[in-house]
């Protein structure tokens, strides 16, 4: 018999995947956004890539390091913003992106401002948002007073939609109709005005994004009235 070729030989080789940190770092964003953070482990990253958990360390040196690597590859998703249009539109389509990047990536919420080392994304995100409000005219404490604020209601908002129990506003008008159809006369009668809310959500629903886009004009044209007001010291 002839030798084996040498294509047929490296084949099993070959199919194996080539590990990397980038390659280890986009599998933990998958396997997170399949399990959630609870059910995320070294062990479990490991076997979705094939391989024993100690391969993983040759490129992360921890877990607190593997998931810092996989937020900062959440905000590479984040559109970055740019003042040549305006600081106002810049901060709406930042703060609709960032929304959507934890939308995708729940397990995300909580964690995308978390104490560790940030990384490459996080500091450029952080550092363009600084600068298209500074060279908008915004002084350095109203700067501070903005990213605060947009930043809180981002991820305020998210982790309300992640907590609450349903999806779209078909989803909340069934959920609100159970909760009417289970209400009696006398809650009625004690809390008229959050029946009222439950009547109003079994006709149309809870709408996250209406809702998210209201709040945001409000934040931003409130910055808009009183960014003057707002001093340095």
């Amino acid at each position: 018999m002839g030798q084996v070729p040498k294509a047929r030989q490296e084949e099993p080789s070959a199919r194996r995947q080539r590990l990397n940190r980038s390659a280890v770092l986009r599998a933990g964003v998958v396997l997170a956004d399949q399990v959630g953070i609870d059910g995320f482990t070294m062990r479990t990253l490991a076997e979705k890539l094939g391989v024993v958990p100690m391969a993983l360390y040759k490129h992360v040196a921890n877990k607190q390091e593997l998931l810092e690597g996989m937020v900062d590859l959440v905000w590479a998703e984040v559109t970055e913003p740019e003042g040549g249009y305006g600081w106002k539109q810049a901060m709406r389509d930042r703060a609709v992106s960032l929304r959507g990047a934890l939308f995708r990536h729940r397990w995300a919420v909580g964690r995308m401002e978390a104490a560790g080392r940030p990384g490459p994304e996080n500091l450029r995100q952080h550092n363009a948002m600084l600068g298209c409000l500074r060279e908008n005219g915004f002084s350095f404490r109203t700067t501070v007073h903005v990213t605060s604020l947009l930043d809180a209601y981002v991820y305020g908002f998210a982790l309300q939609q992640e907590t609450l129990s349903f999806e779209t506003p078909e989803e909340s008008a069934e959920a609100a109709a159970a909760t009417r159809d289970a209400e009696s006369a006398e809650a009625a009668a004690r809390y008229p005005y959050l029946l009222e809310v439950v009547e109003e959500l079994a006709k149309e629903g809870y709408d996250y994004d209406t809702e998210f886009a209201v709040g945001l004009d409000v934040l931003l044209d409130g910055i808009e009235v009183l960014r003057g007001s707002w001093r340095d010291g």
